[in-house]
């Protein structure tokens, strides 16, 4: 039996719905309380990268956002979900410090990747590596006593990787997750696992079957601790079905792709043969803190049509993120991500943008909002100008007077008449069904018992149009998102 209820949840920062945690609260209590059942607050431990993840520690909450107290209020009424970064710490945790301090002798030391210890490390070896930033992904550390060597960092500098060959990290994740399920937590967003996996002549990224390991004792510690694993990955989206085999959820990030060119390109065929074939228990996003990413949907939108997806969405974005090789630091590879809020990605157009939801809602598994798209909120160019972080033009401060008047927006109020929708009607928690359509269009429904409820996306007049029996006495009913 699922621990999540089946609902909407809410992907927000611990500060921008207003300026904490209590804030977010009041956020929340005021405008949401039953237009979500769950929420995901990005990292709110302290940290000094990252946008909160290059964490110190999860055992603390940043002062700044409130303390442990803040998190369990939300956690009384709200399913919780919270990220766990399994990757890496931050260099200025208690752990990392000392290990610098002490070098070898370090109680922590087996904590990080010892580099040298590997062997040698050829040009070819690097070209294969999976990075995330424009060097080799390793760092150069001079302890107190002079001497020198050097750990794995796949992000930034301050992000030290962790050396799941080693007891001491599986010691580290066991009192993290304790300490976060016993604060409220049902749902671990595990972020950058498929990084956990060093062994030289491979990507270093996704390498089986070492990565299913490690995710399997991470999930069995969370069950144990009452609360079920998110895994966070980009890539082939045969990765998202292993994920569900091993009874943990994965993400539906092929989704907000293909959603977009259905909507763009009033297509439903290549949408609908991924509906056919996804996993039940996804938990679905149209717009996350990331950009739009491209490889979830490689080998499931042909080719062409994501080049003609990232030419249409272009026009209206920041410039994309792209991967790059380790050895040839400078080249430009395929595009990663694409980087603009998804209201704007569907040219601000509200109907098409309710249309998008509507198909996400309809769609197998549980949905998350982005916070920015619950509020329908645009690029935020200056935010992204000034601190130089591409996808910060999808992750705009809120005062909240900002959100009260965001709610007000009509197109804000028909998606929160969708949400609470979604979480009430008792269809939901059936069968899914995708039904015939034309190729313009795309048609599903739910059923549960005496319950039913379809709903019919025209691609063409970008309407979504919903028909169900009343949950009362069973009539029929039907309305115009």
């Amino acid at each position: 039996m699922s621990i999540l209820r089946n609902g909407v949840q809410l992907i927000c920062y611990p500060n921008r719905m207003g300026n904490n945690l209590n804030d977010l609260y009041q956020v929340l209590d005021r405008h949401l309380s039953d237009a979500v059942v769950g929420v995901h607050i990005l990292p709110f431990f302290p940290s000094n990268a990252d946008g909160g993840f290059s964490p110190l520690t999860h055992l603390e909450v940043d002062p700044s956002y409130g303390d442990w107290s803040d998190i369990r209020r939300i956690a009384e009424r709200f399913d919780l979900c919270s990220d766990l970064t399994v990757n890496h710490i931050s260099d200025a945790s208690v752990e990392f410090q000392d290990f610098v301090a002490k070098g070898p002798n370090s109680e922590h030391a087996d904590l990080f990747v010892d580099v040298d210890a590997m062997g040698d490390i050829t040009t070819d070896d690097l070209a294969k590596i999976h990075i995330r930033k424009e060097k080799e992904p390793f760092r150069a550390v001079t302890f107190a006593d002079g001497s020198e060597g050097r750990v794995w960092c796949t992000f930034t500098e301050k992000q030290i990787d962790l050396n799941y060959r080693s007891e001491k990290t599986w010691a580290l994740m066991d009192s993290w997750i304790s300490h976060l399920c016993a604060n409220g937590v049902k749902l671990l967003r595990l972020d950058a696992f498929g990084y956990t996996t060093k062994r030289i002549g491979t990507t270093c990224f996704l390498v089986e079957p070492e990565v299913y390991q490690v995710l399997e004792r991470i999930n069995d510690m969370a069950l144990q601790h009452g609360a079920e694993c998110l895994p966070e990955v980009h890539d082939h989206t045969s990765f998202q079905y292993a994920i569900s085999r091993r009874d943990m959820h994965p993400y539906g990030f092929a989704l907000p792709p293909l959603v977009l060119y259905s909507l763009l390109d009033a297509n439903s065929v290549h949408l609908k043969n991924w509906l056919r074939m996804c996993p039940r228990n996804m938990i679905t996003v149209l717009d996350t803190h990331d950009g739009i990413c491209i490889p979830d949907v490689e080998g499931v939108l042909p080719d062409d049509c994501i080049k003609a997806l990232v030419e249409n969405i272009n026009a209206r974005s920041a410039d994309p993120i792209l991967r790059r090789s380790a050895a040839r630091i400078n080249s430009v590879g395929a595009i990663y991500q694409l980087t603009c809020t998804f209201y704007d990605a569907l040219m601000r157009s509200d109907d098409s943008y309710i249309a998008a939801r509507a198909i996400q809602f309809f769609a197998p598994g549980i949905p998350q909002v982005y916070y920015v798209g619950l509020l329908a909120g645009c690029n935020d160019e200056e935010l992204m100008q000034e601190s130089g972080e591409l996808r910060d033009i999808n992750r705009h401060y809120y005062s909240l007077d900002e959100v009260d008047s965001a709610v007000e927006q009509p197109v804000v109020q028909r998606l929160l008449k969708l949400m609470r929708f979604r979480n009430s009607y008792p269809a939901f928690q059936g069968r899914f069904e995708l039904n015939y359509s034309n190729d313009s269009s795309v048609a599903m429904a739910w059923r549960h018992g005496e319950y039913y409820c379809h709903l019919l996306v025209d691609l063409n007049f970008r309407t979504a149009h919903i028909d169900y029996l009343d949950s009362e006495d069973l009539s029929p009913q039907s309305w115009v998102c």
